[in-house]
């Protein structure tokens, strides 16, 4: 085994939105960082992120990671540098009578936060979207301030700015080994036998973070699910906002001005995926499915053309939240994975207080502690009280 460098400050396992922010937030604090990656930056499942940039959650601390990352993507220039193509075109989730007491409570909650949001009417969500069907509405969440990004412009941008704060990045370059001594996190290893020192070592690797987990005897159970995204060609004179559609299960938000981006969450049960080899395009039967739900909510696209799509792998964890801090029984070892989906809009503040994490022991920006890694080991799993009951097949929760 040869000796590939010097002593790195913190290596970073992964070069997807959440790893190239965490590079950057260390950086910009004068950490020496090195981030590694099997393929290259955003070749993953950030590249194909829907990207919405919304604060509707149902667990406050997820919440507030989405708030504060609001904050940078809204003045990007000025924060990060370059762009991330942020469009503000508002956000509303619907739900009817089932999910009614639950909205009003998230609604709550999320004012305590900080979040801009209010409860409508399904009248006055047609009055401000009359393209919308609201006949099955009982009422909506309305976020004036949401939008949406450009995934592969966020997360190049945050590359490049750590790279300009001085971190380094060796892309191509799969990690298969993290290296401790006396039980705390020395470096890592790479596949060609290449040894890597480090003082502190955080693993972003999405699907396959388990991989590096499992020989320290930890894991945190993640099921690599394939998820598919659709483009649908929308009439010039249709304009709608970003929709979480409880009832006809189903996610859609507008693409620039011509199309229209479409999902269905865990819209079938297929069998766990390969995130080395899967299929990349749309499955027929899915782009019949969610134009038909699409067409619920927006009737005008009932026989949109189908534009493109693809298809990627979400990392979801056994209680489909994010598992963030210290990996238990190594020392300096840090995880961010299982985002189950929801990883992009929350990327900046995750990777700020990540870096605070490993910079000087607490969080700042949002504490990560209800996120932590012993809920798994210990079987509690993060529940919202007030979760709601999804359209057929959609499958992850808010």
């Amino acid at each position: 085994m040869t000796r590939a460098s010097s002593s790195e400050n913190t290596i970073v396992i992964g070069a997807g939105v959440v790893g190239c922010s965490l590079a950057f937030h260390l950086a910009r604090a004068g950490a020496r960082v090195r981030l590694f990656d099997k393929g290259g930056i955003c070749a993953g499942m950030s590249a194909r992120s829907g990207a919405l940039v919304r604060m509707h959650y149902t667990f406050a601390p997820e919440a507030e990671l989405a708030w504060k990352s609001l904050h940078y993507f809204r003045n990007w220039g000025d924060i990060v540098g370059g762009r991330c193509g942020f469009v503000e075109t508002g956000f509303a989730v619907v739900v009817d009578e089932r999910n009614a007491a639950r909205l009003r409570a998230n609604v709550a909650m999320l004012q305590r936060v900080g979040v801009d949001t209010e409860i409508v009417t399904a009248a006055e969500l047609h009055e401000r979207e009359p393209g919308t069907f609201v006949d099955d509405v009982a009422l909506a969440a309305f976020e004036a301030h949401s939008g949406y990004a450009d995934p592969v412009a966020t997360t190049e941008s945050l590359a490049a700015a750590a790279k300009r704060h001085g971190a380094e990045f060796s892309t191509s370059t799969p990690i298969v080994r993290i290296l401790h001594r006396g039980g705390r996190a020395a470096g890592v290893v790479d596949s060609a036998g290449h040894l890597y020192e480090a003082e502190a070592v955080c693993v972003v690797a999405g699907p396959w973070t388990d991989a590096l987990l499992a020989p320290l005897g930890v894991k945190i159970g993640i099921k690599s699910e394939r998820a598919q995204t659709a483009f649908f060609k929308r009439p010039s004179q249709l304009r709608h906002c970003i929709y979480i559609d409880t009832i006809a299960g189903s996610y859609f938000r507008p693409h620039a001005d011509d199309l229209t981006l479409a999902g269905l969450g865990g819209w079938k049960h297929e069998a766990e995926a390969n995130p080395d080899d899967f299929r990349e395009t749309n499955d027929d039967d899915f782009v019949a499915a969610v134009r038909k739900r699409l067409a619920q909510r927006i009737p005008a696209m009932a026989d949109a053309p189908y534009a493109r799509g693809h298809a990627g792998i979400y990392d979801v964890s056994p209680d489909a939240r994010a598992v963030m801090g210290p990996v238990p029984g190594v020392e300096r070892l840090f995880v961010a994975a299982g985002f189950s989906g929801t990883g992009f809009k929350t990327a900046p503040a995750v990777g700020a207080s990540m870096a605070e994490l490993i910079l000087t022991g607490t969080c700042a920006t949002v504490d990560l502690t209800p996120f932590g890694f012993e809920r798994i080991l210990n079987g509690r799993m993060i529940e919202s009280p007030n979760e709601y009951e999804m359209g057929a097949g959609f499958g992850h929760k808010l």
